[in-house]
């Protein structure tokens, strides 16, 4: 491991490591405990851990449409694969662990561990609203100890499909809208065929920032997609606001990070030029690199506008994942604990709601002159851009996106 990622605030330079892959990152967060204490939490090496799939899973993404607007909260993906690893014999059990990096825990009661997680997630203060489900053909005998051990540790039951496409479609629908406060609609526009096993996962977002926008100064400005081409974008402003704020010399990025309520932030990464695309800082993230930056951002105050964004995302993820050495769950896997009958998994369906305007909790603190910097910040989200919202007590990282044109997510 090497120092090569230096944060310049004014005349300070600030540094810390980094290594180049999620798997390295998970063994030395774990062997090196004692150096980090953030890692002694079994909770916290877990959300580490499904983070790191779920970093993977957005790169996956990222790189099958890289010049598409990206908008995911694949830790409802990773906790659908945890669930389904508990019907799974040895040999598919292992490979969903590993996938999921549960193969560096050491931790035997991984499942109630992510139980924990989930409840430190599900605070409405937090604004997040999730669900995974896991869904299988109909007339298939499930095997008891699956079913119960599903709803203690993940919180709902399987469901079996019954068959009637209409009455399956509503059901399902229903199921996610209500999941998520009636945030998330119509999850299916109709049930896919030949289902198996079906994954899903929805989230919905709606932030509330620490420091909220004044409406009255989002604005029409430039959003830069190129350097010949730009679009006429509401972006929210604001002068003099706190955050935490460095500079990437080995990404050539800037990046930010912003308070929300109820123990969330977001991290904005925006490259120094419009022409530079993001694939070097996809390629970098994982959830030990991104907890480094966040001990490493210093506090300033700082002049920005971001586009006001309202995402309706949706994907089938069943090729990514075969992509992603689990194609062994789509062909030959061992589900003898779901049921006796040989099942797959042949669906996988993501859909992320995501709500950024200008509502918040209080207006950001007047800032003395004679406190403020020298050489004025100033950052603006006004060309592609990539950002990481996680919970600030354990890192999990909650949605995941990259803006590559926000004409169509904005309002």
């Amino acid at each position: 491991m090497k120092n090569y990622l230096f944060f310049l605030l004014a005349s300070t330079i600030f540094s810390f490591t980094r290594s180049q892959d999620a798997a390295e990152e998970v063994s030395t967060a774990v062997a090196e405990e004692e150096e980090d204490p953030f890692y002694k939490s079994p909770l916290n090496r877990l959300a580490s851990s499904a983070s790191n799939f779920a970093y993977d899973l957005y790169r996956a993404q990222a790189i099958k449409y890289p010049n598409s607007n990206i908008f995911m909260s694949p830790l409802t993906i990773a906790t659908a694969l945890s669930s389904i690893s508990l019907g799974g014999g040895q040999r598919t059990e292992s490979l969903i662990h590993r996938s999921l990096y549960y193969d560096l825990l050491n931790d035997a009661e991984v499942h109630a561990t992510y139980k924990e997680l989930l409840t430190s997630l599900s605070s409405n203060q937090k604004g997040l609203k999730s669900i995974s489900r896991v869904m299988l053909e109909r007339r298939l005998r499930l095997r008891i100890d699956f079913v119960n051990q599903l709803e203690k540790f993940y919180g709902n039951k399987p469901k079996l499909l019954s068959g009637n496409t209409r009455v399956d479609l509503s059901e399902a629908n229903d199921f996610v809208q209500k999941r998520t406060d009636g945030k998330v609609m119509k999850f299916f526009k109709e049930v896919p065929s030949g289902i198996s096993v079906l994954l899903l996962g929805a989230a919905y977002f709606k932030g509330q920032w620490v420091h909220k926008f004044n409406p009255r100064e989002t604005v029409l400005r430039d959003f830069y997609i190129d350097e010949q081409t730009s679009v006429s974008v509401p972006m929210m402003s604001a002068s003099n606001v706190p955050m935490r704020y460095g500079l990437d010399s080995d990404f050539n990025c800037k990046i930010v990070q912003l308070p929300l309520t109820g123990g969330v932030s977001i991290m904005f990464f925006l490259p120094l030029t419009v022409t530079q695309n993001l694939t070097l800082i996809e390629e970098g993230l994982t959830s030990e690199f991104v907890h480094d930056i966040d001990r490493a951002l210093q506090s300033v105050t700082i002049t920005l506008s971001i586009p006001k964004l309202k995402v309706d995302y949706e994907a089938d993820l069943g090729g990514v994942l075969q992509e992603m050495k689990l194609q062994p769950l789509f062909s030959s896997p061992d589900f003898s604990k779901i049921s006796s009958k040989s099942v797959k998994l042949t669906h996988v369906r993501h859909k992320a709601v995501l709500e950024l305007n200008e509502d918040g909790m209080e207006n950001a603190p007047k800032v003395d002159s004679g406190t403020r910097h020298h050489f004025p910040l100033e950052f603006h989200l006004d060309h592609p851009f990539l950002f990481v919202l996680r919970s600030d007590s354990n890192g999990a990282l909650l949605f995941i996106g990259k803006v590559m044109n926000p004409k169509d997510v904005s309002r």
